[in-house]
C-alpha cells in the first residue's frame, strides 16, 4: 500500500469528511434520538408512578381513588409515547438518509481514487479485495455513522435516568452513578474478550471468501466446460465454514454479553428497591429508570466495541482515502522516437518484437502502456520511461491487449472509451479497419448491440477487432497490437492485415507488434528480439554497479 496512516491517527472524522456526512442533519439526528431516549425514559418512569400511585389511590378507599388525578399522568403517557414515536422515526429517517447518501459518494471518491492511480506504482489490490474494500469496510462505517446518533442518546439517556433516580433518595443516586460509571468499564472489558475474536476472525474469513469467489467466478467458463463445478466448491466450502463458525461464535458471544447484561439490571434495580426511601410511586419511578439507565450504557457499550473491532476495517479504507486522486488532464503528445534497447527507431517505424512465448513482449507493450514496471531499458525520446507520467504514456500510445477488457453496455459504450468526442462516423470508420462493421451492421442493435465483460454476443475474434477498433480510434502515435489476428480465420486475418497496412499508411503511426502468427509480421520493417532488450538491461545494470564500485574505490584510496 502507498499510503499509510500514522500511528494512531483517527481515520473516522477523515472519512466522514471524505463521504460528505451532513453535519447538519447527523445532529438533527441526533437530537431526534435523545428526545426519543428521554421519552422512552420519561414514558417508562411515569407508567410506574402512575400504576402505582393508582394501585395505593385505589387501596386506600373510595373516597382516594375519586379524588385521585389520572387525567394529567394519562396524557402526559400519551404525549410521551407520541414524541417517542415520532422522534424515533426522524432519527432513523434522518441518519440513514445521512448514511446511505454518505456512503454512496466516498464509494465513488475511492474507487476514482484506485482508478487515478499510476498502475506501476499502485496498491496491488485484487478485485476481489477492492470489492472487500468498497463494500464491507464501507458498511462497517455506514453502520457506525447510522449508530452515531443512538451513542449520543445513550448519555443523554444515562443523564435523564439519574435525575429521575434522584426522586428516590440520595443513597439510590449514589449507587446507580457507581454502578453506571463501572457498567462501560466492565462491560468494554467483557465484551473485548467475547466478541473481538470472532468478529475479526468472520471479517476476515468473509473478506477471503469474496477474493476467492472473485477469482473463481472469473473462470466461470473454464469451469463450466470442463465440469470443475464440484471442485470449486469443495475449495470453496472450507472458507465458508470458517465464515459459518465465525459468526456462530460471535452470535452466542453476543447472547451471552446480553444475559450478562440483563443480570447486571436486574442487581441494579435491587439495589435501588433496597436503597430508595421515598414513597412506594417514585421508588418505581427510580426503578423503571434504572432499567433505562442499565439499557442505555449497556448499549453504547456495545456500540465501542463495535467500533474498536472494526478499526482494522475503517484504517483499511482510510489509506485508500489517503491516496491521491487528482486525475490529470490529458497530454497533447508530438510523435516522438522509440529507443528498445540499444535500439532507436524513428516515430512512424513499425516494430516486430520477437521472442518464445513467456519471454516478456506482453510486458514491454504494457511498460510503454504505463501499466506496468519496465523490465528492459526504455526510452521516449530522450527521457527514460520510467521518468514519464502516465499521462505522457497515454498520449502516446495506444494498446489493443491480447485478452482485451470490455465494458458491460454496448459497441459504442466501448468505443466512446476511446477519447472524448467521437462521433458515430468516427466508429463505422474503425470497425471497417478492424473489418467489423458487417458484422455490427448485421446485427438489428447495429452500434447498440449489447456487450458484456466477456463480449456477450461478440465472438473472441470479433472482440480482439473490436479492441483493435478502440485503439485505432485513440489517435495515439503508437499503436500497439498483442496477438492481433489470434481467432481469426486465414481469409479475415489477410483482410485485417492489409486494412491495418492501409490504415498507418494513411496516418503514419508507428507500429509495435507482438505476433506469433506469420502474416500480420508483414506489417513491420525492423524487429526487435526481447531476449537482446533484458541483455542490455542486465549490461546497463552491471555498468551502473561497476561505476558505483569504482567510486566506492576511489572514495575509499582517497
Amino acid at each position: 500500500m502507498s499510503a499509510h496512516l500514522p500511528t494512531g491517527a483517527e481515520p473516522l472524522p477523515d472519512l466522514l469528511a471524505a463521504a460528505g456526512v451532513a453535519r447538519r442533519q447527523l445532529f438533527l439526528a441526533s437530537l431526534c434520538s435523545s428526545f426519543a431516549a428521554i421519552a422512552a425514559i420519561g414514558l417508562l418512569a411515569v407508567s410506574g408512578w402512575f400504576l402505582t400511585s393508582a394501585a395505593l389511590a385505589g387501596s386506600a378507599g373510595l373516597a382516594a381513588a375519586a379524588a385521585f388525578n389520572y387525567l394529567v399522568p394519562s396524557a402526559a403517557i400519551r404525549l410521551l409515547a407520541i414524541v417517542r414515536t415520532l422522534s424515533r422515526y426522524g432519527e432513523r429517517l434522518l441518519s440513514h438518509k445521512v448514511a446511505l447518501e454518505g456512503m454512496a459518494q466516498l464509494r465513488g471518491s475511492l474507487f476514482d481514487k484506485l482508478a487515478a492511480q499510476d498502475s506501476r506504482h499502485a496498491p496491488d489490490t485484487s478485485p476481489g479485495e477492492a470489492s472487500t474494500r468498497l463494500i464491507d469496510d464501507v458498511e462497517a462505517l455506514e453502520d457506525l455513522v447510522i449508530r452515531q446518533p443512538a451513542r449520543q442518546a445513550a448519555i443523554v439517556s444515562a443523564l435523564v435516568s439519574l435525575a429521575l433516580v434522584a426522586f428516590g433518595g440520595g443513597r439510590a443516586l449514589v449507587f446507580l452513578s457507581v454502578v453506571m460509571a463501572a457498567l462501560p468499564v466492565l462491560f468494554r472489558r467483557i465484551s473485548e474478550r467475547l466478541t473481538r475474536g470472532p468478529a475479526e476472525e468472520a471479517a476476515a474469513a468473509l473478506g477471503h471468501l469474496r477474493i476467492r469467489y472473485v477469482e473463481l467466478a472469473g473462470c466461470r467458463a473454464e469451469i463450466a466446460a470442463y465440469g470443475l463445478a464440484d471442485e470449486a466448491l469443495v475449495e470453496l466450502e472450507p472458507i465458508a465454514l470458517r465464515l459459518d463458525k465465525a459468526r456462530a461464535d460471535l452470535f452466542r458471544a453476543e447472547a451471552l454479553q446480553g444475559a450478562l447484561l440483563s443480570i447486571y439490571g436486574g442487581a441494579a434495580v435491587a439495589g435501588i428497591l433496597l436503597l430508595a426511601r421515598e414513597s412506594a410511586p417514585m421508588v418505581a419511578l427510580a426503578m423503571l429508570a434504572t432499567v433505562s439507565a442499565v439499557e442505555a450504557m449497556g448499549g453504547l457499550s456495545r456500540s465501542l466495541l463495535r467500533r474498536a473491532s472494526l478499526d482494522a476495517g475503517l484504517r483499511r479504507i482510510a489509506a485508500l482515502n489517503a491516496l491521491d486522486g487528482c486525475l490529470h488532464e490529458p497530454v497533447i503528445a508530438a510523435p516522438s522516437p522509440l529507443t528498445l534497447g540499444t535500439r532507436r527507431f524513428s516515430a512512424g517505424a513499425r516494430v516486430a518484437l520477437t521472442g518464445p512465448s513467456g519471454s516478456g513482449k506482453t510486458r514491454i507493450l504494457l511498460s510503454l502502456a504505463g501499466m506496468q514496471p519496465s523490465s528492459a531499458p526504455l526510452r521516449i525520446g530522450e527521457a527514460p520511461l520510467e521518468g514519464l507520467s502516465p499521462e505522457h504514456l497515454k498520449s502516446r500510445f495506444a494498446l489493443s491487449p491480447q485478452d482485451a477488457p470490455m465494458l458491460i453496455g454496448t459497441v459504442a459504450d466501448n468505443l466512446r472509451l476511446a477519447r472524448p468526442g467521437v462521433t458515430e462516423s468516427d466508429m463505422w470508420a474503425a470497425l471497417k479497419v478492424a473489418q467489423l462493421d458487417r458484422r455490427i451492421a448485421r446485427s438489428e442493435a447495429g452500434l447498440d448491440t449489447p456487450v458484456d465483460e466477456g463480449g456477450g454476443l461478440l465472438s473472441g475474434g470479433e472482440r480482439k477487432r473490436l479492441s483493435i477498433a478502440r485503439a485505432l480510434l485513440a489517435g495515439r502515435p503508437w499503436l500497439m497490437l498483442d496477438e492481433p489476428s489470434e481467432g481469426l480465420d486465414a481469409a479475415t486475418e489477410a483482410a485485417l492485415v492489409e486494412s491495418l497496412r492501409g490504415w498507418l499508411d494513411r496516418t503514419g503511426n508507428g507500429l509495435i507488434l507482438v505476433s506469433h502468427r506469420k502474416v500480420p509480421l508483414a506489417l513491420c520493417e525492423e524487429e526487435v528480439e526481447v531476449a537482446g532488450l533484458s541483455q542490455a538491461s542486465s549490461h546497463v545494470a552491471n555498468a551502473g554497479t561497476r561505476k558505483d564500485s569504482g567510486a566506492r574505490k576511489d572514495a575509499d584510496t582517497g
